[in-house]
């Protein structure tokens, strides 16, 4: 059992669903990112999600497009980001997923991977263009390596194929909220709600859903029916909107805080 499934197990004894905060690793730099998943560990996050950043990052929207050019212009690479976790794992216990392509993995070569992100202390990695169907040479290597491999369940999926996908994915399940890219919406998907019911009735796994929950009370509601709700895109965007660090710190601290105080029912 490893962070994830222990963190889930103890939300799960205490009534409480698990808040997965993700950020673009290197965004604005490095040192920045080690200190925001202190401050988000501090005000309330329960997961967090450091994602890779890649030059084509086909399933995101602008404004984690926007972080990964940043990220890649200051020459972050994967190297780096477990090289960032190994530091974060002196301070924190907090479960750490990477969301990554395939493209990095491969050129860090698979087996290479899967054992530095044991060693440094990873505990999950989400794949976005990797589909179960193909993925059980990276399937055999995570395994070995204790690492949960969390796949992607897309609204346009039918309950069958959801299925099949959560019997391969570990750690937990991600439900994407919406068709088409991240972002940042205003409005949920009005089908969430019952596609979550469904999915619950089919897999007795944790069900995360992310993709467009922007604020504190699209994460109240969607935490009814799922077991964790994942926010990128607000957090970033405040990242963005920020003009240096102690601001960067502050203005996420305060944002993941009303979505740990809502999400309690505080």
């Amino acid at each position: 059992m490893n962070r994830i499934d222990s963190k889930f197990g103890e939300l799960n004894r205490k009534g409480r669903k698990a808040l997965i905060t993700f950020i673009t690793a290197g965004d604005p730099d490095l040192d920045t990112t080690f200190e925001l998943v202190l401050e988000m560990e501090r005000k309330g996050a329960d997961v967090v999600e450091l994602g890779v950043p890649f030059s084509d990052p086909l399933a995101d929207g602008t404004t984690i497009q926007r972080a990964s050019q940043r990220a890649l212009n200051n020459k972050v690479r994967l190297r780096d980001i477990l090289k960032l976790v190994y530091k974060l794992r002196r301070k924190t216990e907090i479960p750490i997923v990477l969301m990554s392509y395939l493209n990095p993995i491969y050129k860090y070569g698979l087996e290479e991977f899967a054992t530095t992100c044991r060693k440094t202390g990873v505990d999950g990695v989400i794949i976005p263009d990797l589909v179960p169907e193909e993925a059980e040479e990276w399937l055999t290597v995570a395994r070995l390596n204790k690492l949960s491999t969390i796949f992607l369940a897309a609204p346009t999926s039918p309950l069958e194929r959801i299925k099949k996908i959560a019997s391969k994915s570990t750690g937990f399940l991600y439900y994407v909220s919406l068709t088409g890219v991240t972002g940042a919406r205003d409005k949920l998907n009005s089908n969430i709600i019952e596609a979550l019911k469904a999915i619950k009735r089919i897999t007795n796994k944790p069900v995360a859903c992310g993709f467009g929950i922007s604020n504190p009370q699209q994460a109240r509601k969607v935490s009814r029916y799922s077991d964790g709700v994942i926010v990128g895109s607000a957090i970033i965007d405040l990242i963005e909107k920020s003009t240096s660090r102690k601001a960067i710190l502050k203005n996420v601290g305060n944002f993941v805080a009303s979505l740990h105080q809502k999400m309690v029912g505080d």
